[in-house]
This record gives C-alpha cells, sequence and structure tokens, in this order.
C-alpha cells in the first residue's frame, strides 16, 4: 500500500489494499471512488500547473497499436482480435450509455486510428511503389477536409439558452394540467416576447394567456419551453435544436446547427476509407479485385510488412462498415425528415410507419416529398426572416 501510495495518495486505495492484503472484501462504491481518485491524480507536469489526463484518451493509444501487431503475427490470432474488437467497443458502449456518463474514448479511438492507418500506409505501402505521388494526395485531401467536418461538427449543436437571474421561470408558473412534455414539439402559437437565438422569453405570459387544454413542451430540467422538434440531450445536459442523436464518437450531440457537417464528416470518412483500402489491397495482393484480394490474399502473411498491411485493411472494413450502416441511416432520416430522436419515439409509442425493411420509422409529421425534405435539410442552420412552420404546430 505504500508503493501504491507513490502513485495515488488517497485513503480509499490504502484503505483497499489493506483489505485486499487481509482477504476482507470492499465496501460498497469503494472501486469507484479509488477509479475517481487515480483519474483525478493522472496529470502531467506544465509550465502553468499540472494538466489532468482523461484517462478515457489512453486506451486507445496503448491497446490498438499493440492489437494490430499481434494480430499481424498469424491469420487465427488476427481472426480472434479484430473479431473481439468490436465487442469489447460495444460492450463499452453499453456501460457508459447505461451510466449515461460521457467519454472520450470513441472519438480518441476514430482519431488515433486515422492517424495509426495513415501512418501504416505511408510506412508499410507507399515505399512498395505501386501507389502513385497523385493518389496520396488525393487520399490526403480527402483525410483534411474529413478532419475540418469534423471540427465544425464538434462545434455547438443549436443548444437552446438557458433562462438566468429573473428570466429563469419555476414549476409553479406552470400548472400541470395545461403544461405537458411532448416529442413532437411546441404545440399551440407561443406569445410573442424578448427573442434569445429564436426562442420567445415571455413564456411564462404566454403559457397564462393559453386556453385550457393547451398543450407546452416544457424542460423541466433546463426550465424553458421548447421549439418544434427540440429535445432534451440527458449527457450533454443541455435542449437542442431539432434533435438528432448524441454521437459518441463525436462526444456531442448533433442537432440544428451541425447535422450538415455531420454528414459531411461520415461522407469524407467513407471516400478516404474506401480509397485506401483499395490502394492498400491493390499494393499487397496484385492482380486481384479489392473484394476478392478482401477475403482471398495469398501471401498476405508472408512477411510482416505485409500481414499488418491486411491486418490494418480488415480493421478499416470493419470500422467502414459501422460508419456505412450509420450514413445510410441518417441519409434515409433526411430522405422522409425524420431525426433518429423522433424515430425513437414513434417506436416507443407505437406510432409512424415501418419502411425499407424497418431501416427508416416515418412518422408523416414533416414528411413533404424528397426534394422538399433535402431543401430542408440544406437549409438548417441558415437565418430565416421570420419563425418557420416547424416552429409553429
Amino acid at each position: 500500500n505504500h508503493l501504491a501510495a507513490c502513485c495515488c495518495d488517497c485513503e480509499e486505495l490504502d484503505e483497499g489494499c489493506d483489505r485486499w492484503l487481509t482477504c476482507r472484501s470492499l465496501p460498497p462504491g469503494a472501486l469507484e471512488r479509488i477509479a475517481d481518485a487515480v483519474t483525478d491524480r493522472c496529470r502531467v507536469p506544465w509550465f502553468t500547473g499540472a494538466i489532468k489526463i482523461n484517462v478515457s484518451l489512453v486506451p486507445p493509444l496503448v491497446l490498438l497499436p499493440v492489437f494490430l501487431h499481434v494480430a499481424a503475427l498469424h491469420f487465427l490470432l488476427g481472426l480472434v482480435i479484430l473479431t473481439s474488437l468490436p465487442a469489447v467497443v460495444l460492450w463499452y458502449y453499453y456501460l457508459t450509455h447505461r451510466r449515461k456518463e460521457r467519454t472520450l474514448f470513441f472519438l480518441s479511438l476514430g482519431l488515433f486510428s486515422l492517424g495509426y492507418m495513415y501512418y501504416v500506409f505511408l510506412q508499410e505501402v507507399v515505399p512498395r511503389g505501386h501507389v502513385g505521388y497523385s493518389q496520396v494526395v488525393l487520399l490526403t485531401c480527402g483525410l483534411i477536409l474529413m478532419l475540418a467536418a469534423l471540427s465544425r461538427a464538434k462545434k455547438d449543436p443549436g443548444y437552446l439558452p438557458i433562462p438566468a437571474g429573473d428570466d429563469k421561470p419555476s414549476h409553479q408558473a406552470f400548472p400541470s394540467k395545461t403544461v405537458r412534455g411532448s416529442s413532437n414539439g411546441l404545440h399551440g402559437v407561443a406569445a410573442s416576447g424578448r427573442a434569445v437565438n429564436g426562442e420567445a422569453k415571455g413564456y411564462s405570459r404566454a403559457l397564462a394567456e393559453e386556453p385550457e387544454g393547451v398543450k407546452k413542451d416544457w424542460c423541466a430540467k433546463c426550465q424553458l419551453v421548447r421549439p418544434a422538434r427540440a429535445g432534451h440531450c440527458r449527457l450533454c445536459g443541455r435542449c437542442v435544436r431539432r434533435l438528432d442523436h448524441h454521437c459518441v464518437w463525436i462526444n456531442s450531440c448533433v442537432g440544428e446547427q451541425n447535422h450538415q457537417a455531420f454528414i459531411l464528416a461520415l461522407s469524407f470518412f467513407m471516400f478516404t476509407s474506401v480509397y485506401g483500402i483499395t490502394l492498400t489491397l491493390d499494393t499487397v495482393c496484385r492482380g486481384r479485385t479489392p473484394f476478392m484480394a478482401l477475403f482471398y490474399c495469398p501471401g498476405a502473411y508472408s512477411d510482416y510488412s505485409s500481414a499488418l498491411s491486411f491486418t490494418c485493411v480488415w480493421y478499416c472494413a470493419i470500422v467502414t462498415a459501422g460508419m456505412g450502416y450509420i450514413l445510410l441511416i441518417q441519409l434515409l432520416n433526411i430522405s422522409y425528415n425524420v431525426t433518429e430522436r423522433e424515430a425513437r419515439l414513434a417506436l416507443r409509442d407505437n406510432a409512424g410507419r415501418r419502411l425499407l425493411g424497418g431501416l427508416v420509422i416515418d412518422t408523416g409529421q414533416y414528411n413533404r416529398g424528397f426534394l422538399c425534405n433535402w431543401g430542408h435539410f440544406l437549409s438548417l442552420g441558415s437565418p430565416l426572416p421570420q419563425r418557420s412552420a416547424e416552429d409553429i404546430v
């Protein structure tokens, strides 16, 4: 326990070591407290003071290269590792989603995977001489565009302003029989008031003037009335305009302001990944089509360089398949003008129609046709001279 105290001088760790040495069980919540203390003490010395390290950033940086290099040693090792990695990632996602925790693990895994795959491509594939300079430039441009779109998607998704001071209403100001949560947005016409980011701040007076039975979409946590299609994210703790979903891969919500950038980032990723996989397979498995070489590539494990490149190709293919499914669902939802949140609520309430084998749920509330739906999506985030029809139902 004294050796462990050199790394983390905390009472919880000291007590845990004593109980472990004496074969006694730990009290409830002891492991969580020890993990929190260790996490708080993981810091890097700096000129302005020690910088705290987010522990969720570390595992991908350490484990991913190790797993890929081990998988390149033998075909069976590669099969076991590449099969277990998605299962581990899904398990961690389920764990954090159940605890309603935000984590940088998935963002770190995605960014480091991109950087490491690009490094392996430059170190192992390009020196073989089968990839031209223009192809490397094109792949690099796709990667840069994807990172630029990802940076834009990480910005404000369209958070609604939280009332502060005297403007923050109380629950008593809203009778329970006239104000209820609604998943479909703001019902009725709100009275005009001071506008903040498009929201009427005079909603207290507006609700008082509304007749009996009119339902408002009131968020008890943010203490505000939400416009149509807005929703509260339990991970971010904020209400977001036209909330689609909380994406763990960008550690942020996808809403009205960043939905277009999110689609662009996914599209550039698909292009870059598929193009890089094609170039690598053309180099490692000469004379075969990329699809056939992915499943049958004789001599891929003849040398370690080819084995590592082939293992990275399969890792990229697994990630690309998952991101491709996300992109497909997003494009279908945009075509029917439905958000992922609305589709989930429609399934819960047994409303809407299942289309295309259940890939999309058409609520029919905002669907105005393919062209109009895409026109609406492309105009998201643009300033309008007046409130749109979807903000008033």
